[in-house]
């Protein structure tokens, strides 16, 4: 399913098997999930997407076939392929190991192509085993959704009181792991909404509300997954001093103007870019252990566009998955 122009629907489209060249890996897919970014990427709120591109950055398959100079893959194992797809090397930020800020990246499914196909070509480096434990289709929110709420997760901190803006797809993850780590979580999401309410309960979350309401206590921290610039000011004002609120998105509309005061008292406001593969290594390690469950709505890999669109809508609760 191929983007041709900004703002257009994704097409289907016959492409040649293309071979994998040194330190790549060629991998038939088995599930591809949909993410927020996708649509970031169809209606060009990302600059500078490379285009003609093959969406789609949360993708499981299995090796068919390996480039020189790959070490450590085999044929037919399974393997995930997560939104950074390839690195430089030799930038300050990768020579730091913070390759999630290198200067020369690419990224699946907006500079490389993606997963929304039913085959893809990756980069060795950012292909992480999987093992077998678990569908295909369960798996695939693990590799963005999974990976960007847990680095957002670590970025928060230590504290019990947990606040997730947004409900989706990475929301429904970290919850998962905050619970498993004995924190509180308090869910937030567009008033109204009370399936995605329902569904945080249904996780163990302790509270959930519309994202204009303040918590019963001031938290430690607060992750905001929605794209909404509006609700930092919100965040801000529910954690306590010295609180933290990580804004875990790739694009976020304009934040508005806020008093200094809900700044003051050393309360902090981060912002996570991509991840590393020290990220998915250990996140990937911990999943099994913390028996993640991910809610899926699987869509043919053909009707990737009604997947976008329900997306946009908010027609289903968890995460969307394609399947070829």
């Amino acid at each position: 399913m191929v983007l041709n122009k900004i703002g257009a629907a994704l097409e289907w489209t016959q492409l040649p098997d293309r071979p994998p060249g040194p330190g790549q890996i060629r991998i038939k897919v088995g599930a591809c999930g949909v993410c927020r970014t996708d649509l970031h990427v169809v209606d060009g709120e990302l600059p500078n997407p490379v285009l003609p591109i093959i969406p789609g950055h949360e993708i499981v398959g299995r090796i068919d076939a390996i480039g020189p100079g790959v070490e450590g893959l085999s044929i037919s194992e399974r393997v995930g392929v997560p939104w950074l797809g390839h690195t430089c090397g030799v930038c300050p930020y990768c020579v730091e190991q913070r390759e999630n800020l290198c200067d020369h990246p690419l990224f699946t499914g907006f500079t490389r192509d993606g997963g929304f196909a039913t085959a893809t070509i990756a980069d060795a480096h950012f292909a992480f085993p999987l093992g077998e434990v678990g569908s295909d289709e369960a798996l695939a929110p693990l590799l963005c959704a999974g990976l960007i709420g847990w680095r957002s997760l670590v970025l928060a901190g230590k504290g019990k009181k947990l606040g997730l803006y947004g409900f989706g797809a990475a929301a429904h993850i970290v919850a998962q792991v905050a619970k498993w780590q004995g924190r509180s979580v308090f869910a937030f999401t567009r008033r109204g909404d009370t399936a995605a309410q329902d569904f945080a309960r249904s996780l163990g979350a302790a509270w959930a509300v519309a994202s204009d309401e303040l918590p019963p206590e001031p938290l430690d921290a607060a992750i905001i997954f929605a794209a909404v610039g509006d609700l930092v000011p919100l965040a801000l004002k529910a954690v306590h001093k010295g609180g933290r609120v990580v804004c875990a998105g790739i694009h976020m509309s304009d934040i508005p103007s806020f008093p200094y005061d809900l700044l003051w008292e050393e309360r902090q406001l981060v912002s996570v870019a991509n991840l590393t593969r020290q990220d998915g290594i250990d996140f990937l390690r911990l999943a099994p252990q913390i028996g993640i469950v991910t809610k899926t709505t699987v869509y043919p890999l053909k009707q990737a566009n009604q997947a976008l669109a329900d997306l946009r809508a908010g027609r289903f609760v968890g995460a969307a998955v394609l399947v070829p």
